[in-house]
């Protein structure tokens, strides 16, 4: 049970940080206003607190693996909101950032 819930929040990390990046990217970017970057702050901010619920209690564990996250979730963001369509290069390094995170968080270590 505690691997699902480390994944949904690792999920909803993602959700809050990308989304708030991407709010961000076209609250200036694109010249949406200030009201899309403020949105954008607020989510990452969120991005931050689900970060902190992960039941691992290692900052930098949780950071490095949540990279993997990070770099398939943005990909998977690009394609569905933005239009990006991810090449098979682009699917094969996200599968290798996710089999990292699977390693990094999941494996079992002694002591």
């Amino acid at each position: 049970m505690t691997v699902v819930r480390s994944v949904l929040l690792f999920f909803v990390a993602a959700v809050f940080e990308i989304g708030g990046a991407w709010l961000v990217w076209q609250g200036l970017r694109e010249h949406r206003g200030w009201l899309w970057v403020g949105g954008g702050v607020v989510a990452l901010g969120l991005y931050g607190v689900f970060a902190t619920l992960q039941p691992d209690a290692s900052f930098g564990r949780i950071l490095a693996a949540y990279g993997g996250v990070f770099v398939a979730g943005s990909l998977l963001w690009g394609a569905l909101v933005d239009g990006y369509r991810p090449d098979r290069w682009d699917v094969v390094g996200a599968l290798i950032c996710l089999a990292g995170m699977a390693v990094i968080m999941y494996v079992p270590r002694s002591g």
